[in-house]
């Protein structure tokens, strides 16, 4: 039998790379997309000369819908676009046309196709701005407190669109943190990993942090792309909060990973107020019951897992 075939939009990304090895795990032909010939993540999963590699621009509609055309998907995985919220208030044009208007090209793409294709969308858990004590679900108003929030928020609803009034069998993953080996420099909880690292073997450094009070739930990047694909194998498209459901403040996060190299996080970290967001939710809270309900997934690692496969303990 012909295998059946997925085009990963994002691929080189960190949830690109796991979800491509889950994919051909599973017997798929792979084709993924990069906006350069970076594929060092899917070298490090050895699998770079598996995953048939295209370029594309998501603000060039034409190669979107022509990369999608070529790659005649039974399932498409939308992972591109701009990640880091922090960069996001330094280019907000460019994090809504990435991330909003990226979106409406691979959704105009996918309905272009002849033979139906089914659509998972990479949403944030950024939509909801700060959950307060109470836990977001798939029914909680989107109140999101940045631009690359406000991005995501224009995407998902836009996949509800699409969903709703031309029936496309398309679904939005609102994901929580997820972090790995694999998660990009820039983003905090490698920042983290990466200095404490440094500082145990030796460097004479101090980590600059903003606001370790904020209240996240991080969770285990290769268990988040499971929950894509089974999305996808459903019956009826619908949208899941895919989360751990067991928050922890990012000065727990610093904390654990500096002990796990038998370091005191205080003698090596300086909260610096010039680090802080413009706007940064307290509590970003998830109800992950509906994705355990309907799609038989929960995430086994917490957060203490996380940092120990990050430090490689």
């Amino acid at each position: 039998m012909e295998p059946r075939r997925a085009l990963i939009l994002g691929v080189t990304g960190q949830d690109g790379a796991y979800l491509a090895a889950f994919l051909l795990g599973k017997g798929y032909a792979v084709t993924g997309t990069g906006r350069g010939a970076e594929t060092a993540r899917l070298e490090a999963l050895g699998i770079a000369n598996r995953v048939r590699l295209e370029r594309v621009e998501l603000a060039d509609a034409a190669e979107v819908r022509d990369t999608i055309e070529r790659a005649r998907p039974q399932e498409v995985y939308h992972l591109a676009g701009q990640s880091s919220v922090g960069l996001s208030f330094e280019q907000p044009l460019q994090t809504l046309q990435d991330i909003a208007v990226g979106t409406l090209h691979v959704l105009e793409g996918v309905r272009a196709l002849q033979e139906p294709a089914r659509l998972f969308h990479a949403g944030s858990g950024d939509c909801y701005g700060d959950t307060g004590e109470r836990p977001a679900d798939e029914d909680t108003p989107l109140a999101p407190l940045s631009p690359y929030g406000a991005a995501k928020a224009a995407a998902q609803l836009m996949v509800t669109s699409y969903r709703n009034a031309l029936a496309l069998h398309a679904s939005t993953g609102i994901l929580f943190p997820h972090e790995s080996p694999l998660r990009g420099e820039h983003f905090v909880t490698r920042k983290i990993v990466d200095a404490a690292k440094r500082i145990a073997g030796g460097a004479k450094e101090r980590l600059r942090l903003g606001n370790l009070t904020v209240e996240r739930d991080w969770g285990w990047a290769p268990e988040y792309v499971e929950a894509m694909w089974r999305m996808l194998q459903q019956e009826k498209p619908a949208d899941y909060v895919i989360a751990t459901g067991r928050p922890a403040r990012l000065e727990r996060f610093v904390e654990f990973a500096f002990a796990g190299l038998r370091l005191d996080w205080r003698e090596h970290v300086d909260v610096d107020p010039a680090l802080f967001r413009p706007a940064d939710p307290a509590r970003i809270r998830a109800n992950p019951a509906k994705a355990a309900r309907d799609l038989g997934w929960r995430a086994r690692y917490g957060m203490e897992d996380v940092v120990r496969e990050m430090i490689g303990k």
